[in-house]
């Protein structure tokens, strides 16, 4: 008999330990640099280790898993018993996470289906939650991949940055190249598009940035069964007013979660960021 199919996402996707548990997820987690010292995501060292580097100016960069973690992952869990594995990760124009994971799944002892949510944070945690709970159901790898596919494919993800200083040196600026050179008192709210960081309006103060995002989410979310996640990093007062303002508005609000990005989104997005990830239900 076929053992049962096991999701594997990794770190940048925001889910918390106890949602993994649950799900029966595995995440590979990727590194925070910080002149010489690296930091696996997901840990309180490197959340702490990066904040003191913001304040302090310093440089932080990041690193994939290698394919070698990516094989050792997926042999333990055909050890274990799987029948098949699905390795949903961060956005490929983000990431060479995607390509590592795909170099170990050519060697593996059990069928590995990659997908690239074109996504990251809860865009990508939500694809992954959506491909657990159709292996739970008992689907294969092929449907389950599917799945995690459409739901990244249907959700949006729209954010805040005080600067794009943080995007552009870390190369992850994309098409909001655009914005760079603009006066100091624009603020810019950037969105993926394709996989990518795009521009997508400039206002003039964080205030109005905000109540901007807040429209534009209430525009994507529509009146069907949505769920939503408010990132930040380190400003939950902000984060909290956001959220509170959509769960009166969304008509068809399912989840509402408030998280903090991991240090990775962290260190390209920098200090005061404030995302929305607006995940439409599949029918």
């Amino acid at each position: 008999m076929t053992g049962p199919t096991v999701v594997v996402t990794d770190s940048t996707a925001c889910l918390t330990a106890e949602r993994v548990a649950a799900a029966g997820i595995v995440v590979v987690p990727l590194q925070v640099v910080i002149g010489t010292d690296s930091y696996t995501e997901g840990t309180a060292r490197a959340q702490t280790a990066l904040m003191a580097a913001l304040r302090r100016r310093q440089p932080a960069t990041t690193s994939r898993p290698s394919p070698e973690q990516f094989a050792a992952c997926y042999r333990e869990l055909a050890e274990q018993g799987a029948g098949g594995i699905v390795s949903v990760h961060l956005s490929e124009q983000l990431s060479a996470t995607g390509e590592a994971a795909r170099l170990a799944a050519k060697s593996a002892q059990v069928p590995v289906e990659v997908v690239d949510s074109r996504s990251l944070g809860m865009g990508l945690g939500y694809a992954a939650l959506a491909a657990a709970e159709a292996a739970k159901a008992g689907a294969g790898p092929l449907v389950c991949a599917d799945i995690a596919a459409k739901r990244a494919t249907m959700t949006s993800i729209l954010f805040y940055v005080d600067t794009l200083e943080y995007l552009r040196r870390g190369g992850r600026i994309g098409k909001a190249q655009a914005f760079v050179g603009s006066a100091l008192a624009v603020k810019p709210l950037l969105h993926l598009v394709d996989g990518q960081v795009a521009p997508l309006e400039k206002v003039r103060t964080a205030a109005r940035a905000l109540a901007r995002i807040e429209q534009v989410a209430l525009e994507r979310a529509g009146d069907g069964p949505v769920d939503v996640a408010v990132h930040h990093l380190n400003s939950l007062p902000r984060a909290e007013l956001l959220a509170e303002q959509l769960r009166h508005r969304l008509a068809g609000l399912g989840e509402l979660t408030i998280s903090e990005v991991g240090a990775v989104i962290g260190a390209h997005a920098g200090p005061g960021v404030i995302g929305v990830v607006i995940s439409p239900r599949l029918d």
